[in-house]
């Protein structure tokens, strides 16, 4: 019976979201016609949908936010690198980006009309994934653009949703800014996918966190940088989903995910996982 209110409640919300999405980018993407650049008008719209996000997620379909570590950024410019298991993840970190956010986001999304165009007016970095490493140097030129505005940017690591516990793949443009800028990188460990997860029919009610982890200041080693990124995020994020799991989450939980679970939290590498 759970499944069904629960379900009912998701398309209520997806409802609520998409639609008001949509007639919002109509409003920004507008404005970015004739401005070309960030308005006082559109960042607050923006402003406006991650907070109205928030309490449909909250009382449509019973999903808290809950954000701590904020006070660890430091004040300027610096590189946000967050996991990603759902949509909630793009709009949770907005409050924490100084009002100066440059997303990096994938160009298939910046194509969309009126979408693309709000999302580029306010300085949204696109990357054509199609090109692999060659896409690297233009995102590059971008997020100095950006950084030299007073940005913060914002990426995820992985490029795209994952399941939680999903084997981590962390591509290479990360270590490139990272190299290319000389900030701080904030990593940003979450549990949102045991709740909103990919491609859900239902999201699940609960609590979904993030935590800002300690800066990793610039100077490392490619490889040392990314080698402490992927640790320290993964294993927050491991501990932060079997510190929900603990507590009792109400959506049902497979025995593979359970399994896999178990291995993550024995010290073994974290793979391939479904909560459904």
């Amino acid at each position: 019976m759970l499944a069904v209110i629960q379900a009912v409640r998701t398309a209520i919300f997806y409802a609520l979201f998409i639609g008001q999405t949509a007639i919002l980018s109509l409003i920004v993407g507008t404005i970015a016609i004739g401005w070309r650049r960030r308005t006082a008008v559109s960042w607050a719209l923006a402003q406006y949908w991650r907070n109205s996000n928030v309490w449909l997620l909250r009382w449509v379909v019973g999903v808290k936010t809950e954000i701590v570590g904020g006070e660890s950024i430091p004040p300027g410019p610096c590189i946000i690198a967050a996991k990603h298991q759902s949509d909630w993840d793009i709009f949770a970190i907005l409050p924490f980006t100084d009002d100066k956010p440059a997303y990096i986001a994938k160009r298939e999304l910046i194509d969309i009309p009126f979408f693309g165009w709000a999302a580029q007016s306010i300085d949204t970095i696109s990357i054509d994934r199609k090109l692999g490493a060659e896409a690297i140097p233009k995102m590059l030129e971008e997020a100095r653009a950006k950084m030299a505005k007073g940005c913060r940017i914002v990426i995820y690591p992985e490029g795209t949703r994952k399941v939680p516990l999903a084997d981590p793949d962390y591509r290479q443009g990360i270590v490139r800014l990272y190299e290319g800028l000389d900030v701080p990188v904030i990593p940003v460990a979450l549990d949102s996918g045991l709740y909103w997860g990919r491609n859900s029919l239902i999201i699940w009610p609960g609590t979904a966190r993030a935590k800002f982890l300690p800066p990793i200041p610039p100077g490392l080693s490619g490889e040392a940088f990314a080698t402490r990124l992927r640790e320290v995020i993964e294993a927050e994020t491991t501990r932060m989903i079997a510190e929900a799991v603990a507590a009792g989450v109400s959506r049902p939980l497979t025995p593979a995910f359970r399994a896999r679970l178990a291995a993550a939290t024995q010290g073994a590498g974290p793979g391939e996982a479904s909560t459904h």
